[in-house]
């Protein structure tokens, strides 16, 4: 039998993993290592039902106004899930990045 510290310990320890994770999914146009400085736009967008809901197109062009797209992201940071998680999942924003060349 575990004694309830134990569990107590183990729950916290699968929250704080939980809380901590995000992921992400990142396609650069010519290949390369990921960029890491500051993305030339970024927004949430709302998807529902564990993400099975909700479709959004990026108008990159636009964004770029014109000029090529150097990478772009999706990422599900700790806040996004922390709405989903707050919400059982009903609600699960999805942060987008994308960076145009200079």
């Amino acid at each position: 039998m575990i004694s309830s510290s134990l569990l107590r310990n183990l729950i916290a320890v699968v929250i704080l993993v939980s809380v901590s994770a995000c992921s992400s999914v990142t396609v650069r146009t010519q290949g390369g290592e990921k960029d890491t400085s500051a993305p030339s736009y970024i927004d949430s967008k709302p998807f529902y039902f564990w993400g099975i809901k909700g479709g959004h197109e990026v108008d990159v062009n636009e964004i770029c106004e014109g000029a090529a797209v150097s990478q772009m992201q999706t990422v599900m940071t700790s806040s996004d899930w922390m709405f989903g998680y707050l919400t059982l999942f009903i609600y699960s924003p999805r942060t987008v990045k994308v960076w145009c060349e200079e």
